[in-house]
């Protein structure tokens, strides 16, 4: 089986921020992103779209990261 891509992950380390860095950008606890990273829990739609906004994803991969399981 493969991995499926840690999108949000991926897109915050190529803007060389920390986790830290990006929860305070978007106004959310530093446990919070890393659930959302790990998809440990839903997230609302407001604060995806901060998250899109800031790491300037790509719109191929919101689909991907919108229609993971």
């Amino acid at each position: 089986m493969q991995k499926s891509r840690n999108i949000i992950k991926e897109y915050r380390e190529k803007k060389k921020l920390t986790q830290e860095e990006l929860s305070e950008m978007i106004g959310i606890s530093n446990r919070q992103l890393q659930r959302i990273e790990t998809m440990e829990s839903e997230t609302k739609l407001e604060t995806l779209r901060k998250i899109i906004e800031v790491l300037e994803i790509k719109d191929k991969d919101i689909v991907e990261l919108i229609t993971k399981k």
